[in-house]
């Protein structure tokens, strides 16, 4: 079978330069000779241990170089990487790998004895660290259950991504090789060439791989023949550890990131190398934008993007954002990657430029026949094509009659100078329907009560968006992406009341 174009790129760049740096991990580096060593070692085995045209394997992901070598060796197979997050807690990822009943699963020793049982349809093998080759621990005996295959066999499934599920249980994506190929590679007949030397600069990636944009990340350094730093999670000293060393133009930062990066004590100089700090996966307010510019001199261009588009549909270029940003703070940007947006009622109404509604996606990513894609998010599009993502319909608070978006909540106590991030939900009520309670995290050595914090609001939000509860927690329960894990937050407010 031929290998995929994007399958095929990645395989010509790791042999570019086998003697040279690929993957800075704590200081250590990787290879791009190791890197292709382990992954080719780990296609071998995938393919010969699901021996199907698209083999699947399951991968208990965490941020090592090890990792990404298995992330690369399946799609140099051809085959599906199954994502699987070993941090979800352990029952519910035993239960999760259960239900997936994979042929192949692939993890480090820890995981593998922790979360993986015996099964006589599953083979599982073992990651050692480079440049050690992976171990088979196991071979099936009988043939796992089947996976449809897609309905357009030209482009199988690269990646069953599992969403971060911050409103409910997570749910799995299909993202196929030409969906990934378009974002990292570009359109067809407009694709990047496969490079003949590896890129000067380093990047950084602190994105879990867990979540779509680590994989996306990855794969940008990956066709660009670019080494980078790769961080085990996010943690401020490494990340400047990292800065200062490796010196990038660009990096890419959480909305928390962003936060911690701000209430730091690092200074210009600490970041003098970067022109851009792009963020994405959750809202950023105008406030923390314009304070980390002001601080940092660096400009903060926001994107829109989502599992299900396989990328970005929306984002600030460095020249919109200096011609426009004046006018059109708080904006996501415009639609970017061949994608088209559009604002609709509930009944499917498009709307006229700055109505606020529901937001359709027809990603480029899935071709110029793609079906619009309805979201539940809230936004408005102006006459210049800028978009605004004004909160989650399925996330409004009803009080009373009167509709409370948390994100306009949560913003206003995130303005707090005290504040480091916070969470709105919505709390039963027998007699509005439901409130707005809020949980907040406070920066370390700052003071705050919930007194300081009401008062605050009350010259920032209507009196029916005010929280009911708010309580200050050690820390705001996050998902791997830095959501706040609503589900997790109303248990902590479910305790603080009890």
């Amino acid at each position: 079978m031929t290998a995929h174009p994007l399958a095929a790129h990645i395989a010509s760049v790791l042999a570019i330069d086998p003697d040279s740096g690929a993957i800075d991990f704590g200081g250590t580096w990787t290879s791009w000779g190791q890197l292709a060593g382990l992954s080719g070692s780990i296609s071998e085995l995938v393919t010969r241990l699901d021996p199907e045209p698209t083999p699947r394997a399951g991968i208990l992901l965490r941020n090592t170089p090890e990792h990404v070598a298995a992330f690369l060796g399946v799609l140099l197979a051809g085959g599906t990487v199954v994502v699987i997050n070993p941090s979800r807690g352990d029952e519910r990822t035993r239960d999760d790998i259960a239900a997936l009943a994979l042929p192949v699963i692939i993890g480090t020793g820890p995981d593998l004895d922790k979360l993986v049982a015996g099964s006589a349809a599953t083979s599982v093998v073992r990651l050692e660290e480079i440049p050690a080759d992976p171990v088979q621990v196991s071979e099936a005996s009988e043939k796992a259950s089947e996976k449809p295959s897609p309905e357009d066999a030209s482009s199988p499934v690269a990646v069953h991504m599992l969403t971060s599920g911050t409103t409910g249980p997570p749910k799995r994506i299909e993202l196929s090789y030409d969906m990934l190929a378009h974002s990292v590679l570009g359109e067809p007949g407009k694709r990047i060439e496969v490079p003949t030397k590896l890129s000067s600069g380093a990047a950084i990636v602190n994105a879990p791989l867990v979540h779509i944009g680590g994989i996306y990340r990855i794969l940008q350094c990956i066709v660009a023949a670019r080494p980078f730093a790769l961080l085990g999670r996010f943690d401020l000293d490494e990340w400047a550890r990292a800065v200062r060393t490796h010196r990038p133009k660009a990096v890419s930062l959480v909305p928390t990131a962003v936060r911690m990066v701000l209430h730091s004590e690092l200074t210009r100089d600490d970041l003098a190398s970067i022109k851009v700090v792009t963020s994405g996966t959750a809202p950023l307010s105008v406030e923390d934008s314009e304070a980390f510019t002001d601080k940092f001199g660096i400009p903060v261009l926001t994107s829109y993007a989502a599992t299900e588009f396989g990328g970005g549909v929306a984002g600030w270029s460095l020249p919109d954002h200096k011609r426009y940003w004046a006018d059109k703070r708080g904006s996501v940007g415009r639609a970017s990657g061949g994608a088209q947006l559009r604002v609709v009622t509930e009944d499917g109404t498009v709307l006229a430029p700055d109505e606020p509604g529901l937001l359709e996606v027809k990603p480029g990513q899935l071709g110029p026949d793609a079906d619009w894609i309805r979201t539940t998010d809230l936004g408005k599009l102006d006459e210049d094509g800028f978009l605004w993502i004004l909160g989650r319909a399925d996330q409004a608070i009803i009080r009373g009659g009167f509709k409370v978006i948390p994100d306009v909540v949560r913003d206003a106590i995130e303005s707090h100078p005290a504040v480091a991030g916070a969470s709105v939900v919505g709390r039963p009520d027998d007699r509005l329907g439901e409130t707005p309670a809020a949980v907040v995290e406070l920066r370390p050595g700052s003071t705050a009560t919930t007194e300081d914090i009401l008062a605050h609001l009350g010259s920032r939000l209507a009196r029916y968006e005010v929280p009911t509860e708010l309580v200050i927690v050690d820390t705001i329960p996050r998902t791997p992406s830095g959501k706040a894990d609503l589900r997790a937050v109303r248990d902590q407010l479910a305790g603080a009341t009890r």
